[in-house]
């Protein structure tokens, strides 16, 4: 079962800087519960593939690379703990749908099932390190990008969670204002409240407070107004999958906001490693769409919050086609949908 390794009870307080949201201890895995912030910070140790399953399902691990590497240490814990590991990757890979970094992840490890379970567990491990390395060459070439193009200190909107927490200990969106931050070019960020989970609103808004960062969380559906009040000079958002055309599924609510981009006339940014990269997915409309619990939107904590029998369709991600994508910045490069095809 899963266990509790340490609480901090004031999840105001402290920072994340070297601190990582998952981890590989010895022959089990070590994860942020993302569920308790902003109040808690609570590290729980996950030592079985049901356990990684129930928090990745949960959402107690969340965010494309950090799903990535959850895929990859899940594979080394399957070839420690069950007698099919195949069967139990397979668990681990359908756990969630949409993002291709899970899949990713659990691939890249179960290819070296046949070297023994000391590769196995070490190329697992090598993940962490990857993730890391990465998504900071990303953050640099996407604030680069950006400088270039913005006079002055750079106001941006961002949705959903796309920082340290969604990764290992490197943001990719978040990641590309935090090295902004660093140079002194940031200025303030508008953070969506990211309904009905409140992804922005009790995860990035607490990761921006710790990087401090001037930073104002609105609701979803104000995203839009504050791109056309002129309020921001960018959006920079994250992937849970790129398709070969360069369409991008985010979090739902993302493609709102591209839409308020391209009428401002403001670059809409997505910062992504490679890995999230689908040159097998064609387009958008191939992509399977995770559509989570009706309670997530018909309850909040529990309380029911809309009239008995009424029903709530909810949408976890949605399609941001290509030719409103103005950047797509990873490790290697900035491709430019616009102009230059995904490859």
């Amino acid at each position: 079962m899963p266990g509790t390794l340490a609480v901090t009870t004031d999840g105001r307080r402290g920072n994340m800087v070297g601190v990582r949201t998952i981890d590989w201890k010895t022959d089990h895995i070590v994860i942020v519960d993302q569920t308790r912030l902003p109040d808690e910070v609570v590290f729980t140790r996950l030592r079985s593939v049901p356990d990684l399953v129930t928090a990745i399902r949960t959402l107690a691990v969340r965010g494309a690379p950090a799903l990535g590497v959850a895929g990859a240490l899940g594979v080394a814990l399957a070839a420690l703990s069950t007698a099919d590991p195949v069967a139990a990757a397979a668990a681990i890979r359908s756990a969630r749908p949409t993002a291709v970094n899970l899949a990713w992840g659990v691939d890249r490890v179960l290819a070296r099932l046949d070297d023994g379970v000391d590769a196995v567990v070490a190329e697992a491990v090598a993940t962490l390190e990857d993730d890391i390395r990465l998504n900071r060459a990303l953050a640099v070439r996407g604030a680069d990008w950006l400088a270039q193009r913005v006079t002055g200190p750079v106001n941006a909107h961002t949705h959903c969670n796309a920082g340290a927490l969604a990764c290992v200990e490197w943001g990719t969106a978040l990641g590309v204002l935090r090295a902004l931050h660093d140079r002194g070019a940031l200025g303030h960020v508008y953070a969506d409240e990211t309904r009905p989970l409140l992804q922005g609103s009790r995860i990035t808004a607490w990761e921006l407070r710790r990087m401090g960062v001037e930073h104002t969380v609105v609701v979803d559906s104000a995203g839009p107004s504050v791109i056309a009040n002129g309020l921001v000079h960018a959006v920079v958002v994250g992937a849970d999958r790129i398709a070969a055309n360069g369409d991008v599924v985010n979090k739902i609510g993302t493609y709102p906001l591209a839409l308020a981009a391209a009428r401002a006339g403001i670059p809409f940014v997505v910062a992504a490693p490679e890995s999230t990269v689908d040159l097998a997915t064609p387009s958008g409309v191939d992509i399977p769409i995770e559509v989570r619990s009706a309670e997530e939107v018909t309850a909040f904590r529990g309380v029911r919050v809309v009239p008995p029998e009424t029903r709530a369709l909810n949408y976890a991600f949605d399609v941001t086609p290509a030719d409103l994508v103005t950047a797509i910045v990873t490790e290697d490069r900035v491709w430019e949908p616009g102009v230059t095809r995904v490859r």
